[in-house]
């Protein structure tokens, strides 16, 4: 999972990030500058709506796939938080000394769906040997996140695993490079079901939830969130913030679950 040292890789992530859409445009050297899942998107806008206007400093907050994320840290692109979807992502950069281990806390749980267009009237038993193919009908796709680097693929590909289908629908997978844009496929109408989680559905409403994976069925799914180790002085704060009581309805009203903070 590592980046090669390349100089020029380097260059080229950061200047990627800088202008990239995807990324929401550069961060002046002041901002504090938050890396995080893109299913974060809702929720974590939120909350920085409500720590901007309660203190007046700015945050700039950039999504994509934990993955990537990850990645452009490790090529050295310039964030003071990170905030993933699971914690092998946040793992990785704790053994590049990429994180300040001592600010490291898991905030936030999820869940994992199936999901159709809304005006879908397909119904499926989210049990053991689902006839999820037949549900995709004779060329339609399941829209997923990327199965094997990026968390929510990789959830879902665990919860077809344990269900007994994951051979039977892995040439139908239409694989995304995030979570959003999988949720995306679905709610434009370009695949027929959709795994993400369950706070993309209540984001999206041109989706309707099928069901829900049972917890067992796949890794728990939890949000780390550390301060990186050259962050400014600025970030933790703002990570204090994001912990507290104060920033919690941002993320309850998106559907996530808050995990105790460890005193």
């Amino acid at each position: 999972m590592r980046l090669a040292p390349c100089r020029i890789g380097k260059l080229l992530l950061i200047l990627a990030l800088a202008v990239s859409p995807l990324f929401g445009g550069p961060a002046r050297a002041s901002d504090v500058t938050v890396f995080a899942a893109a299913s974060l998107k809702n929720a974590l806008d939120d909350a920085v709506k409500r720590y901007e206007s309660k203190t007046g400093v700015k945050v700039v907050a950039s999504y994509a796939a934990s993955s990537a994320l990850a990645k452009q840290i490790e090529a050295g692109a310039p964030a003071d938080i990170f905030f993933s979807a699971d914690l092998d992502w946040m793992d990785e950069l704790q053994k590049e000394n990429l994180i300040d281990v001592a600010s490291r806390q898991t905030l936030l749980g999820n869940t994992l769906i199936l999901i159709a267009p809304k005006n879908s009237t397909v119904s499926l038993p989210m049990e053991k040997n689902l006839p999820l193919l037949k549900a995709l009908g004779p060329d339609g796709k399941l829209a997923m996140a990327n199965v094997d680097s990026v968390p929510a693929g990789r959830y879902g590909k665990a919860a077809l695993i344990y269900f007994g289908v994951w051979d039977q629908v892995a040439s139908r997978v239409a694989q995304a490079d995030n979570v959003r844009a999988a949720l995306s496929f679905v709610a434009k109408g370009e695949a027929p079901l959709g795994i993400v989680y369950g706070t993309d559905a209540k984001a999206e409403p041109e989706v309707r939830v099928i069901g829900t994976f049972p917890e067992e069925s796949h890794p728990k799914i939890l949000y780390p969130v550390a301060l990186l180790a050259r962050a400014k002085p600025e970030a933790r704060d703002f990570l204090q913030f994001l912990v507290s009581p104060e920033a919690a309805p941002a993320f309850e009203t998106q559907g996530f679950s808050l995990v105790p903070v460890a005193e």
